[in-house]
Formats: C-alpha cells, sequence, structure tokens
C-alpha cells in the first residue's frame, strides 16, 4: 500500500519536513507536487513499497511521512528521497533541502531567514518569545499532531539558541 491520505497515517509515523526557499508560484506548486506524487507512489525500501503520505502546507512546505509499522525505510530509500528533492531544487533554481534558515511566521506570512540575520532581529526586539517558529526537526507524525511544529519561540529550541537568558 504505496501513498494514502496524509490524514490515514498512524501518530507514530516518521515525518521529515522540507522548507521551500521561496514560495511557489501556482504553476511551479502543481508541477512540484505532481512530482513528488510520482515519486512516492513507488517509494520502496529494499523492494518492499513504503506506506507513505505528503502533505504542502503555507505554499513552502513539504511534509513526508511514512508508516514504520508497514515496512521501515532504509538509509538508500531515505536518501532517494533526498535525492529526488534536490533534484527537484535544481530544477525550482531553489533548496528544498536547506535545514539552515529559520523559517517563522509574520503575521500571516511565513519569512525565512539566516541565522544570524533572525539573531539580529532578536536582538533588535523585531522577534520575540512570542513569535511562532517553525521546528522543522521534529521526526514524528504525532509531534506535528501535538503543535510541535508550530509554537512561539518561547516553547521551542529557538529559546536557546537565539534568545539570551534574562
Amino acid at each position: 500500500m504505496p501513498q494514502i491520505p496524509f490524514s490515514d497515517l498512524p501518530s507514530a509515523s516518521r515525518l521529515w519536513i522540507f522548507p521551500a526557499e521561496r514560495p511557489l508560484s501556482q504553476e511551479e506548486e502543481t508541477e512540484f507536487l505532481a512530482r513528488a506524487d510520482t515519486f512516492l507512489k513507488g517509494w520502496a525500501a529494499h523492494g518492499m513499497p513504503l506506506t507513505c503520505a505528503r502533505d504542502w502546507r503555507y505554499g513552502r512546505f513539504l511534509l513526508v511521512a511514512v508508516d514504520e509499522a508497514s515496512e521501515p525505510p532504509s538509509g538508500c530509500s531515505i536518501d532517494a528521497m533526498t535525492r529526488i528533492l534536490k533534484e527537484l531544487g535544481q530544477d525550482f533554481g531553489m533548496s528544498f533541502v536547506d535545514q539552515g534558515p529559520v523559517l517563522y511566521k509574520e503575521g500571516d506570512h511565513v519569512r525565512r531567514l539566516t541565522r544570524a540575520e533572525f539573531k539580529a532581529k532578536v536582538d533588535a526586539g523585531e522577534i520575540t518569545l512570542d513569535t511562532v517558529v517553525f521546528d522543522n526537526s521534529i521526526t514524528r507524525l504525532s509531534e506535528l499532531e501535538a503543535g510541535g511544529w508550530e509554537k512561539p519561540a518561547s516553547a521551542s529550541w529557538h529559546k536557546r539558541a537565539f534568545f539570551s537568558a534574562g
């Protein structure tokens, strides 16, 4: 059973989050998701199909999850997913696999800054502990469901990394 609806995966599923460097146009989004779906429909580990799903959020985050209970992904299958996303990034002139930048919400908009730029905005008081940040390091669907992806900086690793102890 390969690709299924994202909402049908169990909470224990393994999760990866790939942030797009910039928002995609409608045409780019359609092509990107079609190509991602083509890959996921054939995604396998050691010849065994993976029960997986994807979600697309805010026009710039690809969330991919796999039910490890049905068939766990292998290192090679994970590498294949990363490789296809690197190829898609090259085709669209951006990166989907760069986890270095910080993504956060500014009103209804998702913003992306280098870590140094984010720290400078924190120091200037433009970004506060109440700013909603994205923690793209979460690895379980249960963490996403529990609100562990989008949360105030005060409740994230961002607090330790960017805010002075007070």
